[in-house]
């Protein structure tokens, strides 16, 4: 399967699966990989056993993680469009620093709703060396991170977030200083609305209208009141209590019709600056939101 060619210039899988190098380091790998009517070798992407064994693949060969799992029927996400949303972080950190990348753990990143697959900060630490904070509402997704982390030697700091209304309350303490934050917030609003989304997601994967989603995904993983609007917009406003802790408030934003309302939430905050940066994020095109309460000359990491 080709991943899109509009991945970042940084991003190792700009050119697709390299499938031999992958079997090579994951051999359980090749009972998963077919060949489509194009002669391409690829996956079964509707097969949940088949995609994790493409993100263990993917996680040993390019960023050093030995092992990886989640639990069944939890969110397991594509790997190239959660690497591109950690590049463009780094370009965004590059502009107050004389256009360098800053790499180490003296950059210190917090990850909101980190989920099983601790994702974000495997990737995050292998490329850029950054210091992580993961934080989750769900004791399950907790646990499988906290595996991760101990089965490959990570000091990944993880928090677990008592209050699903709350999003840096609770969890960032009075110390606590942050370059960025990053977010994959859950998009739907209701179950329901979740559920049409996975038959939509079954059918464009050619396998009809029944079954699960081929990715997985958990309550606090796909859904929430108010969908993203409503979870982005508490993260707004609570961003206003820790200004000063963090230098770029950032998060996903799936629909392109949810930039409107949460700009104009923005704007009513007395932000800096607030940014809008379009790029590939799977089978589509996405963006992330990112908004700052420090002045442009005030931002070296």
């Amino acid at each position: 399967m080709a991943v899109p060619p509009r991945l970042h210039p940084r991003n190792p899988h700009r050119a697709g699966y390299d499938f031999a190098l992958l079997t090579a380091r994951t051999p359980e790998l090749a009972g998963f990989v077919t060949r489509n009517p194009r002669g391409r070798m690829t996956i079964d992407f509707a097969d949940a056993a088949a995609v994790r064994a493409l993100n263990r693949a993917l996680l040993r060969a390019h960023y050093g993680v030995e092992v990886w799992d989640i639990p069944p029927a939890y969110l397991c996400p594509p790997i190239p469009g959660r690497a591109d949303y950690i590049h463009h972080l780094a370009d965004l950190l590059a502009e107050g620093n004389g256009g360098e990348i800053p790499r180490g753990p003296d950059i210190r990143v917090l990850d909101i709703g980190t989920g099983a697959s601790l994702v974000y900060p495997l990737i995050g630490r292998h490329d850029y060396g950054w210091d992580f904070t993961g934080v989750d509402v769900d004791p399950v997704s907790l646990a499988s991170a906290r595996a991760i982390c101990a089965a490959n030697d990570l000091p990944i700091t993880l928090r677990h977030q008592p209050d699903p209304e709350d999003i840096f309350r609770g969890v960032v303490g009075p110390k606590d200083i942050f370059h960025l934050t990053l977010c994959n917030p859950p998009f739907h609003a209701s179950p329901e609305q979740a559920d049409r989304g996975s038959r939509r997601k079954w059918r464009n994967l050619g396998k009809g209208d029944t079954g699960d989603l081929n990715f997985g995904g958990q309550q606090a993983e796909l859904w929430c009141p108010g969908g993203e609007i409503g979870f982005v917009a508490r993260m707004i406003d609570q961003s206003v209590e820790v200004a000063d802790q963090c230098l770029w408030f950032t998060s996903l934003v799936s629909r392109g019709d949810s930039l409107k309302p949460l700009s104009r939430r923005l704007a009513r905050t007395g932000v800096a600056e607030t940014r809008i940066v379009d790029m590939a994020q799977g089978q589509k095109t996405s963006r992330f939101l990112a908004w700052t309460f420090h002045p442009k000359g005030a931002r070296a990491p």
